[in-house]
């Protein structure tokens, strides 16, 4: 991913908010600045339901691809693929506390959502 860099000039009360939530967040301000950035533009995004139909179009779709690749590359091509790609390095910032965070909100909000699907209509 490339990333560019700004430079931008916040009001001092602006900038002790966002180091306060960031702080609660336990991430950098420039990581929580991101994270509110990326908040912002995507909340017009609009996710729409699916036909019966369409969803298994798209499945047929996914399955004919999934044969296609697994057609292109032996598990030994995969193996060497896997073998040369470039590790990236997690930020600093990424802590495994922080980690283990992320994982805790991903799984209570996996919970919610299978509480949500088992409550009757």
């Amino acid at each position: 991913m490339t990333m560019s860099e700004i430079t931008i000039k916040l009001p001092d009360t602006l900038q002790y908010e966002l180091d306060f939530w960031a702080q609660q967040e336990g991430v950098s301000l420039n990581q929580y600045i991101v994270y509110a950035l990326t908040r912002q533009v995507t909340s017009g995004y609009v996710v729409q339901r699916m036909s019966p139909e369409e969803v298994q179009k798209q499945e047929e779709e996914f399955i004919a691809l999934h044969a296609r690749w697994a057609a292109l590359a032996s598990d030994k091509e995969v193996d060497q693929i896997l073998a040369e790609r470039e590790i990236a390095e997690p930020e600093p910032e990424l802590t495994p506390e922080l980690v283990a965070k992320v994982q805790a909100r991903i799984a209570a909000a996996r919970y919610q959502k299978e509480m949500s699907e088992k409550e009757p209509a």
